[in-house]
């Protein structure tokens, strides 16, 4: 697909995500963060609340495979995975990555293949049940 098709479809996601967008030519990337407080091993921490959307293999037809890593408060895990997978993503796995964090952290992966734009559409609507929902990193 041309590069220009690539690029706008990558500005389009950013817009719909609320991010900005970064690009090696092939990977379209959204680094998000939640606005949380947590404390690991009784320190405060900002590192372990990231959240990232991506595409990449961008077809000839307009589809490509989507995937999404997002930070979950534990209380947050049921109503965020019924939206998800309410609209049709899969949901590839949900775990722990830190211990001795107050409060407890999950991460969930979520993939698609479908546009870009529309998989973007769906992960901003599962955002609307998390509080507070994903920032651009640059706004934290």
């Amino acid at each position: 697909m041309a590069d220009t098709q690539f690029e706008r479809t990558c500005f389009q996601f950013s817009q719909i995500l609320n991010g900005k967008s970064k690009t090696d030519g092939s990977l379209c990337s959204i680094p998000l963060k939640r606005q949380l407080t947590v404390n690991m091993q009784g320190k405060k921490t900002t590192s372990v609340l990231g959240v990232n959307v991506t595409f990449e293999s961008l077809d000839t037809q307009g589809n490509a495979l989507n995937i999404a890593e997002v930070v979950l408060l534990e209380e947050e895990v049921p109503h965020f995975l019924f939206a998800v997978m309410q609209q049709g993503l899969i949901v590839s796995a949900l775990h722990n990555h830190w211990l001795y964090t107050n409060p407890n952290l999950m991460y969930t992966h979520v993939q698609s293949v479908e546009p870009p734009t529309t998989f973007a559409q769906k992960i901003s609507n599962a955002f609307g049940t998390l509080s507070p929902p994903p920032v651009d990193v640059a706004s934290h």
